[in-house]
């Protein structure tokens, strides 16, 4: 059974059945469709996205139950990769890099049909896609080039471009290039991108300070990408877009925790997490003594006026508009400033790490889904193969090809005598290597693009693993010699 936590509005779909239409405290989402015979990967939750009238759940497998007014479906698209839904408009990216999407300002002639929009992008060099990320009435695109696309209404000019030249658009449109994330929200008439120089720009519906350009920068709508001044020093990791607010994550290695919050917009809905009664122009840091000792922000999230957060101490806080019950606190007051929410006994607890938040417009999630690098996704897909169990040859590495093993049944099944036989076999080894095995499968880098093409091979081919094998990791063994 999945582990998924749910408050908040209850409606619009009735995710859960015989419960109000508000649920002011956390609990456990069963789906309708949960057979006890499927395998635990083909059910596990990957990623949940939800706007004002669908959820969509994400399994492992790579295909999805879309929630709506009517009963769940599946969604007819195979190997999603990914996720994302506006206020009128839903878009699914492939592992292959193909975005399908649909809604009222996508595809007019029928909102319910997903039509292929990154097929629609003029440049023969951009078609395949790295990310997509939904705004309330607009879709943008990320692709392999890094360059961005925008699709959809330019009402609040969160194309980047004079609304009264573009008001609605039904192919991508290039905004900007050197572009590596792209920013916004399921309820959000702006966007933010990030260029490879840690440059923020931003665009679109300026009316609560939603952009954090300053207090001398108070227009509606900003038409041109403008760039973000005045931001804290350190990394830009994410920022997460409400309607009248935004939440920005910093890191910095010279400050204690690394990883700061930071919040610009109206403070009419509270989604600040400060107790102050006017708008915040620039991104200011949100204080309290619930982030205190914390090593790491684990995960974050905004809705149209409420925000999540999910600390390394396995706190979830949260603040903002509180009208159906989506901060999980009980009741359905409003919360200025950072307030910390009472979960029930996670099947998961110890091991924070895997768990993620989703806000809907008015609702939250908190669900279990372990995030695996690259590398490590392709290790479980051989790990899983029967031929690969009974690998047995003595070689001077065979102990490595077992801490593998090890270590990813114990990412899986979080089971505590699998990472002390982890421990026991690695012992004997030198810091330097065993550093190395815990570093290719806890860190999303790839340590050694030659291994992971390799794997690849194996995946795809039919020779004999444990040959093939052998092979790797002797080749590994003379490579690391010839160092």
């Amino acid at each position: 059974m999945n582990d998924c936590l749910f408050f908040g509005e209850n409606q619009y779909p009735k995710l859960i059945k015989n419960e109000p239409n508000k649920i002011t405290k956390p609990i456990q989402l069963k789906f309708e469709n949960e057979n006890e015979n499927e395998n635990e990967n083909e059910k596990q939750i990957k990623q949940i996205s939800s706007g004002r009238y669908s959820t969509i759940f994400l399994f492992k497998n790579g295909k999805a139950i879309e929630y709506s007014s009517q009963k769940p479906k599946k969604i007819q698209i195979e190997n999603i990769q990914k996720v994302t839904i506006g206020y009128q408009n839903e878009a699914i990216l492939t592992i292959e890099g193909n975005v399908f999407a649909k809604g009222e300002n996508i595809n007019s002639k029928n909102t319910k049909e997903f039509i292929n929009i990154s097929s629609l992008i003029e440049d023969t060099n951009d078609k395949i896609i790295q990310d997509v990320v939904s705004g309330a009435c607009s879709i943008y695109l990320l692709t392999s080039n890094q360059n961005a696309y925008g699709i959809g209404s330019n009402r609040y000019d969160q194309l980047g471009f004079d609304s009264k030249t573009f008001e609605k658009t039904k192919k991508p449109i290039l905004m900007m290039k050197n572009v590596s994330k792209i920013f916004s929200g399921n309820t959000s008439f702006y966007a933010f991108l990030l260029n490879s120089n840690q440059e923020l720009f931003g665009c679109g519906y300026n009316y609560s300070a939603q952009l954090g350009l300053g207090e001398s920068r108070k227009e509606r709508k900003i038409q041109n990408l403008t760039k973000i001044q005045n931001i804290p020093k350190g990394k830009i990791i994410d920022i997460q877009c409400g309607n009248f607010h935004s939440i920005m994550l910093i890191e910095n290695e010279n400050q204690n925790p690394k990883r700061k919050l930071y919040s610009c917009g109206d403070y009419q809905y509270n989604g600040l997490g400060k107790d102050e009664y006017e708008n915040i122009y620039e991104f200011t840091e949100i204080k309290s003594s619930l982030f205190e000792n914390d090593n790491d922000i684990i995960d974050f999230s905004c809705g149209d006026s409420h925000s999540l957060i999910l600390t390394s101490n396995s706190k979830l806080i949260g603040f903002g508009d509180n009208l159906y019950g989506e901060l999980g606190i009980g009741d359905i007051n409003n919360q200025f400033i950072p307030f910390q929410i009472e979960l029930p006994k996670l099947r998961f607890n110890e091991n924070i790490s895997n768990y993620h938040i989703s806000c809907g417009d008015c609702n939250s999630f908190l669900y279990y889904s372990p995030s695996f690098s690259n590398l490590e996704e392709d290790l479980i897909k051989l790990f899983e193969r029967k031929e690969f169990c009974n690998i047995s040859f003595k070689t001077e590495n065979g102990e490595i090809i077992e801490a593998h093993k090890l270590i990813l049944k114990y990412r899986l099944n979080q089971n505590q005598n699998e990472i002390e036989k982890l421990q026991e076999i690695i012992s004997n080894k030198s810091i330097k290597e065993s550093n190395q095995i815990f570093e290719m499968i806890y860190s999303n880098r790839i340590i050694n693009p030659k291994l992971y093409s390799e794997i690849k091979e194996i995946i795809n081919s039919n020779e004999k693993i444990e040959e093939t094998m052998k092979r790797i990791y002797l080749n590994e063994n003379e490579n690391e010699n010839e160092k």
